[in-house]
């Protein structure tokens, strides 16, 4: 509670938290990593915590336009595409789910809101790098599997796609969202088995998910 109470207050990073609450620096990181997984926390990409979006939920309401955004618009996706969608957002050269809809029968690619992934890997990662500030881009390219070219042709296309990349057997396409201003906040997957959406998934769902983008754009 002391962790939510300081961060409630006005966004901080691990130093400042452990000012705040007195806290030493293991415990106060373990516990806002805690918090984070949980959503009851988030970290912007300054790298300071903030209340998190399940807070809001909890007391039956949203403070986050994006995941009000999201919680009408990837339902429909997943019923178009009849896959798994996800919404992921940039935090530093790592991706989180922020937000998921998944099919209620069959083989899926379960992504579990709140858990954190590599921006080195999957079309999730190509789009937020593509979008990513110089600085971000040649962290993520040094390890990543993709190069600087795939990123540009990300750019141009305006989506991605991966297979088999983050995990064997799967494969995914992905958009960036935009907010009202025109800046790319987060990216919007369609994932499932290779088996089924095939080696090519953008394709097959490229143009579902750009209207979906663009829904999530307008909400915004």
């Amino acid at each position: 509670m002391a962790v939510l109470q300081a961060v409630a207050d006005d966004p901080c990073g691990l130093a400042e938290l452990c000012n705040r609450t007195g806290l030493p620096r293991a415990t106060a990181h373990r516990l806002a990593v805690g918090l984070e997984v949980h959503r009851l926390l988030r970290r912007g990409s300054d790298g300071r915590w903030r209340p998190g979006a399940a807070l809001a939920e909890l007391a039956g309401g949203s403070t986050d336009p994006l995941l009000d955004a999201a919680g009408a618009v990837l339902p429909k996706l997943r019923d178009v595409t009849g896959e798994s969608v996800q919404l992921y957002r940039r935090d530093g050269v790592q991706r989180i789910c922020v937000s998921a809809a998944e099919p209620p029968l069959g083989l899926r690619d379960t992504v579990p809101v709140g858990s954190r992934l590599p921006m080195t890997v999957g079309s999730g990662a190509k789009v937020l790098a593509a979008w990513s500030d110089p600085q971000t881009q040649r962290a993520v390219l040094a390890d990543a599997v993709f190069g600087e070219r795939t990123l540009l042709e990300v750019r141009r296309r305006g989506w991605a796609q991966s297979v088999a990349e983050r995990e064997p057997g799967v494969a995914s396409v992905s958009a960036p969202v935009r907010d009202s201003s025109g800046a790319v906040v987060a990216a919007v997957s369609v994932s499932g088995p290779v088996d089924r959406i095939g080696r090519k998934p953008g394709s097959r769902w490229a143009a579902d998910l750009l209207a979906a983008a663009d829904a999530l754009q307008e909400r915004l």
